[in-house]
C-alpha cells in the first residue's frame, strides 16, 4: 500500500523526494563508509586497515546498490529525471556547492598536498592513504601513493554508479552495453592490469595501458622512452602506442566516431557518465558557450603538441646517437605534417568551410611559428626548440592541464557546471577525435524531424551542451566534433526521434556552417 502525502495539493511537490525505506537504508550505509575515509582523513590510527577498507568500499558500494534499487527498480522502465531541476544537488543549490567545494579541495591535496593525505615517502603512511596499502601490497607489493588511492576510488565510483546507471537506464540496450565497457576498461585496464604489470616488472613505465598521447601528455617523456626501449615487452608498448595515434585510433574513429573511445573506453568519461549522470543537465547551452568551447579545447591541442615536438627535440638534441630517429629525421616528419594541414587548410575549402578566415589565419601563424622555431634551433644548436626550457613547457602543461584542468575543475565543477567540462573544454584527445569524426567519421545522429515534439529533452540532457532539438527540428542529421555519442539524447527522446548510425561521409553534408543551426532560445526571443 503506497504512503498517503500529507499536501493538500493535486500535484504534491514531495511526492519525487521523499525516501523509502530501501534509499533510507542505501544512504546510511554509504554513510558509514565515507565516515571510515573521514576517521582515516582525520589520521585516527584504525586497529585493522584491511577490515576498514573493505567496510568502506562495500558500505559506499553496497549502499549505492541498494539506494538505486529503491530508486529505479520499483518504477517501470523508462526515462527517470522527475524534479532534477526542483532538487538543491542537482540544479546548483546548497548541496551542490558544498559538494563542488569538497570535491574540489580533495583534488587540491591529491594533487599538490598528498601529505595531508597520510603520503610518506620516507616512511609508512599515514592518514586516508594508509588505509590502501593492504590492498596495494596485495597487487603491485608496493605501499600505496595518492594515486593507488584515487585510482580505487575512481574505479569503486565507475563500478557501482555504473550498477546504478544501468538500473535507471534499462530500456535501453545502448546505454546496458557501453556502460558495462566503461566499467570493464576502467576496473581491468585502468586499474588491475597496470598493478599486476607493477608487481611483474618493478617501476616501468610500460606498466599503463592508458597508452595514448595527447591524454597521456607524458608519453615521449625521455625517461618512458628509456624505459620503453630497455626491453622486447616495452618496446612493443612504444609502437603500440604509436600505433594507437595514427593508425588504430583514427581507424576506430572513422567507422565509430569519437564514441569509441570517449563513451565506451575512457575512464574520464566513464566517471562523467556514470557519477556524473546528475549533473549532466547543467552543462551550458549558449552559443556563447560553444564558442568558448571550441577556442578552448584547440588551444589546449595546439599547447600539447608544442609541448610535445619541443621534448622530443631537445632528448633526440641530447641523444645524437642513441635511435634511429634522429633529430632531422623528426623535423622531418614534423614539417611534412604541418605542411599536410597548411595544404588541406587553404586548398581543400571543403574540409574547413565553416573556418573563418580569422581562424585559418591564426592556425596558419601557429603552424608557421613552430617551423620557424624549430628551424632557429636547428640552426643554432639550441636543444631548446622554442628557446624555452623543454621540461618547463612540460611541467607548465603539466600543471594547469594534467592537473588543475583535467583534475581540480574537471571533476570538481560537476555539480555546479555538468559533468563533462573536462571533455569539453580541455581535453586534447577529444580534441583529436573530434576533428576526425567531424571530417571523416561515418559517424552521425539522424533525425526524424517530422516525429519531433521540441519537448527538448535531447537538448537539455546533452552533457556536450549542444542543442540538439535545434536538428531535430530541421530533420538534419547530427555531426559535431565535440558529440560524443553518448546516445543519452535518444534515450530520453520520448518518440524515437534520434538514432546513432554509421553513414555517409560526404564531406559537403558535414561541413554546414555551424554557426547558423546553434539557434539558442535567447535568440528565439529575440526574432520574435
Amino acid at each position: 500500500m503506497n504512503q498517503i502525502d500529507p499536501s493538500m495539493s493535486l500535484a504534491s511537490p514531495r511526492a519525487h523526494y521523499t525516501l523509502n525505506a530501501q534509499q533510507k537504508i542505501g544512504a546510511a550505509l554509504s554513510a558509514i563508509g565515507l565516515l571510515v575515509l573521514l576517521v582515516a582523513f582525520l589520521n585516527i590510527r584504525l586497529p585493522n586497515t584491511t577490515l576498514f577498507l573493505w567496510l568502506s568500499m562495500l558500505g559506499i558500494g553496497v549502499g549505492t546498490i541498494i539506494f538505486a534499487s529503491g530508486s529505479y527498480l520499483n518504477l517501470p522502465e523508462g526515462i527517470k529525471n522527475n524534479g532534477v531541476w526542483l532538487r538543491s544537488f542537482t540544479n546548483k543549490g546548497l548541496w551542490a556547492w558544498v559538494s563542488g567545494i569538497v570535491i574540489t579541495g580533495f583534488y587540491v591535496l591529491l594533487y599538490w598536498y598528498p601529505q595531508y593525505l597520510g603520503l610518506n615517502g620516507e616512511g609508512d603512511n599515514g592518514g586516508m592513504i594508509a588505509l590502501f596499502d593492504p590492498l596495494s601490497r596485495f597487487l603491485s607489493g608496493n605501499p600505496a601513493s595518492q594515486w593507488f588511492m584515487y585510482g580505487t576510488l575512481y574505479t569503486v565510483l565507475i563500478f557501482f554508479m555504473g550498477i546504478k546507471f544501468i538500473w535507471k537506464y534499462r530500456h535501453n540496450r545502448y546505454q546496458i552495453l557501453r556502460t558495462i565497457s566503461v566499467m570493464f576498461f576502467q576496473t581491468g585496464f585502468a586499474f588491475i592490469i597496470p598493478e599486476l604489470l607493477a608487481r611483474l616488472n618493478g617501476d616501468w613505465p610500460y606498466n599503463d595501458f592508458k597508452n595514448m598521447w595527447p591524454l597521456n601528455y607524458y608519453f615521449f617523456d625521455g625517461y618512458r622512452i628509456e624505459g620503453y626501449t630497455a626491453s622486447s615487452f616495452g618496446l612493443f608498448m612504444l609502437i603500440f602506442g604509436v600505433a594507437m595515434i595514427f593508425l588504430i585510433s583514427p581507424a576506430l574513429t572513422y567507422f565509430y566516431g569519437k564514441r569509441w573511445y570517449c563513451s565506451w573506453v575512457c575512464g574520464c568519461g566513464g566517471l562523467a557518465e556514470t557519477a556524473g549522470d546528475p549533473f549532466r543537465q547543467l552543462s551550458d547551452k549558449s552559443l556563447k558557450a560553444w564558442q568558448v568551447e571550441r577556442w578552448l579545447i584547440h588551444a589546449v591541442l595546439a599547447f600539447s603538441v608544442i609541448m610535445t615536438v619541443g621534448v622530443i627535440y631537445g632528448y633526440l638534441h641530447n641523444h645524437p646517437d642513441g635511435y634511429w630517429v634522429t633529430k632531422e629525421v623528426f623535423m622531418g616528419m614534423v614539417f611534412v605534417l604541418l605542411a599536410g594541414l597548411g595544404l588541406v587548410l587553404w586548398f581543400r575549402p571543403n574540409y574547413v568551410k565553416s573556418l573563418s578566415k580569422q581562424t585559418k589565419y591564426i592556425i596558419s601563424g601557429i603552424l608557421g611559428a613552430i617551423v620557424l622555431f624549430t628551424i632557429l634551433a636547428y640552426v643554432t644548436g639550441n636543444s631548446n626548440v622554442f628557446f624555452i626550457g623543454n621540461y618547463q613547457l612540460r611541467s607548465w602543461y603539466g600543471f594547469f592541464i594534467g592537473a588543475a584542468f583535467s583534475g581540480v575543475v574537471g571533476v570538481g565543477f560537476y555539480p555546479l557546471m555538468g559533468s563533462r567540462v573536462w571533455c569539453r573544454f580541455g581535453c586534447p584527445m577529444a580534441a583529436i577525435l573530434g576533428i576526425q569524426q567531424r571530417f571523416f567519421s561515418r559517424f552521425r545522429i539522424t533525425t526524424n524531424g517530422s516525429q519531433c515534439i521540441s519537448c527538448g529533452n535531447c537538448s537539455t540532457y546533452c552533457e556536450m551542451g549542444i542543442d540538439v532539438r535545434s536538428y531535430a527540428q530541421k530533420g538534419q542529421d547530427i555531426v559535431r566534433a565535440s558529440c560524443v555519442g553518448c546516445g543519452i539524447c535518444a534515450a530520453v527522446c520520448p518518440r524515437g526521434v534520434l538514432r546513432l548510425e554509421n553513414g555517409s561521409t560526404d564531406i559537403s553534408t558535414r561541413t554546414t556552417d555551424l554557426r547558423a543551426i546553434h539557434v539558442t532560445a535567447e535568440e528565439i526571443k529575440l526574432e520574435m
